[in-house]
């Protein structure tokens, strides 16, 4: 259900086409909520259909038509609605916790290369993290600008330091887990010499 109040706050913005979506939505809302385009477009469809958000065809190409979506007054309510209602924690569903837990059963080759992919990813992570909450700090980031233009200083100030305050966990997040790998390294070391 979250996916479909994170394509709101992204229209929240301005009305944009499924594939203006798709693309906005990797660049900003993806970091906090993963949705591939499969799941997009089919929500997409079902929020209209729920009312929650409007379509109008724009021109697209020579010939062709796209949906434009914007959100409706009842998508914006549901979507305060849901901000406002307490949030319930969800259990940890981590791959890589759950194979570090075990990894007694693999070679130490093996556990350092899967150490040094998670290593690589994190350290991607964090560089883009790092970089998009710079983009939110100087509000030169595309989302958020098309956002501000309709807000009054207040509300901007607002928008920009809550982002900020949920880059920074994310921020945080990304450095724990280069720490934890460290600590997985130096336990392979450890345990089996480097």
């Amino acid at each position: 259900m979250s996916l479909r109040y994170a394509l709101i706050a992204l229209l929240t913005g301005r009305p944009m086409t499924g594939y203006d979506i798709s693309k906005s939505f990797s660049r900003s809302v993806a970091h906090v909520w993963h949705a591939p385009d499969s799941q997009i477009y089919p929500e997409l469809n079902r929020m209209e259909r729920d009312g929650l958000l409007t379509s109008v065809e724009v021109p697209w190409g020579k010939k062709g038509t796209k949906k434009e979506y914007h959100v409706t007054d009842a998508g914006l309510a549901d979507f305060q609605e849901w901000m406002g209602s307490p949030l319930t924690p969800q259990r940890q569903r981590d791959p890589a916790y759950l194979k570090a837990a075990y990894f007694d059963f693999a070679d130490p080759e093996s556990v350092r290369e899967q150490l040094r992919q998670q290593q690589v990813y994190w350290e991607e992570q964090l560089s883009m993290l790092e970089g998009t909450r710079a983009a939110l700090v100087d509000r030169t980031h595309p989302t958020l600008a098309a956002r501000l233009s309709k807000l009054t200083e207040r509300e901007a100030e607002l928008a920009v330091r809550y982002k900020v305050y949920a880059y920074d966990g994310l921020i945080a997040r990304a450095r724990t887990e280069l720490a934890w790998i460290a600590d997985g390294f130096a336990l392979v070391d450890e345990l089996y010499g480097s």
